[in-house]
């Protein structure tokens, strides 16, 4: 199974970022969506959860938090904003999953601690903070992560 991680839109979406989505079975939105446009192209090339940002409004309807089991492995998304400065250690010490996803930060991340893989896909949207955008492919069962810098 292929999971497709992205974060942080802002309300761009980039035609790399589709086009490196294409074949996921599931997308995982980790928040900050922006316009609810990029929503609908996700849903697109397949099933698409997201969850509330900083920066999205709360009519929206978005859920703070987003929690699935996919062939046995516990997943809990939020967008980390809710820690503060959200890092892998205090997501593992708050959330009891197997496999965290988180943006907020806009850096990429794939860290495992005490066998909990923590991803941070990075941020899609606008370049900012001198990082370079990005998103993330996991596969199931596996748990191989790899993240894709868009252009």
């Amino acid at each position: 199974m292929l999971i497709g991680l992205i974060s942080d839109t802002h309300g761009l979406m980039r035609e790399s970022a589709l086009n490196a989505l294409r074949g996921a079975d599931l997308i995982l939105h980790a928040g900050d969506v922006g316009r609810l446009e990029v929503l609908d192209a996700l849903r697109g090339l397949a099933p698409v959860n997201a969850v509330h940002g900083n920066v999205d409004p709360p009519a929206r309807d978005l859920p703070a938090s987003f929690d699935t089991e996919l062939l046995g492995q516990r997943i809990h998304m939020s967008h980390g904003h809710e820690l503060g400065s959200p890092t892998p250690e205090a997501l593992v010490a708050r959330y009891d999953a197997d496999i965290l996803i988180y943006g907020h930060t806009h850096r990429a991340l794939v860290k495992e601690l005490h066998g909990t893989l923590v991803i941070n896909p990075g941020a899609a949207g606008a370049a900012r903070f001198k990082l370079a955008p990005s998103l993330a492919l996991l596969s199931l069962p596996d748990r191989r992560v790899r993240i894709v810098t868009l252009v």
